[in-house]
C-alpha cells in the first residue's frame, strides 16, 4: 500500500508541475506578436499538456481510486475532510481540462484573452494544491 501512495504522490507533483507550468506558456503566448514564437508555443504547450499533464492527471486519478478502494470506502463514510478534498481534486480535474480547452484555442489561433488573464488563472491550482495537502495530512475530524 505504501507503494501505491509514494507513486500517488509522484504522479501528483507530476501533474502539478504542468498544471503550474501550461497557464505561464499561455502567459508567454499570449504576449507573442511573432509567428515563429507562437508556433514554438503551440508545439510546447501540446507536449505538457499531453505529455506530462494528462499521464499525471489519470496516474493520480487512478491510484487515489485505487488507495480508496484499499482503505475502503466505508471507513471513511463520514470523513469530512476526504469529501472536501475530492471535491478539491474534481475542481482540479475540470481545471485541467479547461486548460485543454485554452490549448486548443491557442492552437486555432482563437485566443481570446489577455496574458493578465492567464496570469490569474495561474494563481487557482496553488489554492488548491494548499487544500489538498492540508487536508490529506491534517484529515480534521471538525471543518467547522
Amino acid at each position: 500500500m505504501l507503494w501505491i501512495k509514494a507513486f500517488h504522490i509522484i504522479a501528483m507533483v507530476t501533474w502539478f508541475s504542468g498544471i503550474f507550468y501550461l497557464p505561464r506558456l499561455f502567459v508567454y503566448h499570449a504576449m507573442s506578436e511573432d509567428k515563429i514564437s507562437q508556433e514554438r508555443f503551440k508545439i510546447m504547450e501540446r507536449k505538457l499538456y499531453y505529455g506530462i499533464m494528462a499521464p499525471g492527471a489519470a496516474l493520480t486519478i487512478g491510484l487515489g481510486l485505487w488507495l480508496l478502494h484499499l482503505y475502503g470506502w466505508q471507513l471513511y463514510k463520514h470523513a469530512a475532510w476526504l469529501h472536501l478534498k475530492l471535491g478539491l481534486v474534481l475542481i482540479l480535474i475540470a481545471y485541467h481540462l479547461y486548460c485543454g480547452y485554452l490549448r486548443n484555442q491557442f492552437a486555432c489561433d482563437k485566443n481570446r484573452h489577455t496574458h493578465v488573464f492567464y496570469r490569474w488563472l495561474n494563481e487557482i491550482p496553488v489554492v488548491l494544491l494548499i487544500g489538498i495537502v492540508l487536508l490529506t495530512i491534517i484529515k480534521p475530524s471538525r471543518l467547522w
